[in-house]
């Protein structure tokens, strides 16, 4: 691929992650990037049963000097309603916590899916999602299960 085209992918990937942050929004939802990653290279010592357990999180690095490459590329959170039994009725009694990963074919590499692995195995994220295109310029949101 050359510069050019590489250039091309990267901007109409930015489209793309601008234009899922915006729908989330409009649902309700506080996104924010996310700017940590998920490291398995720290250990060495890990086999394929202890490979998801033992990554770590860590601060994303910059790539091509645009932004953070954080994994999965938005945090976002919205005010859960529960029964409250003080008032009878239902109140605000938390935050979902989702990630949110933009994907324009929906496919995520092995490497992702086990990052993907971690973090809902540790309880960063209460679930995962991936954003891909549509047709017609729809967004489909498709969760990603632990397992």
């Amino acid at each position: 691929m050359d510069s050019k085209q590489g250039r091309k992918n990267r901007m109409a990937g930015q489209r793309f992650e601008l234009k899922v942050r915006k729908d989330m929004e409009s649902k309700k939802w506080i996104v924010d990037r996310w700017s940590n990653n998920v490291d398995f290279n720290f250990s060495k010592n890990y086999t394929k049963d202890t490979f998801p357990i033992k990554g770590k999180l860590i601060p994303a690095k910059s790539r091509f000097g645009l932004r953070t490459t954080g994994f999965p590329d938005f945090i976002a959170f919205t005010r859960t309603a529960c029964w409250n039994c003080t008032t009878h009725g239902f109140g605000e009694c938390g935050y979902e916590v989702i990630g949110i990963e933009c994907k324009s074919n929906g496919y995520l590499s092995k490497e992702e899916k086990e990052k993907v692995k971690w973090l809902l195995s540790n309880n960063i994220f209460s679930k995962i999602y991936i954003a891909s295109k549509g047709k017609k310029g729809e967004i489909i949101y498709k969760e990603v299960k632990n397992g």
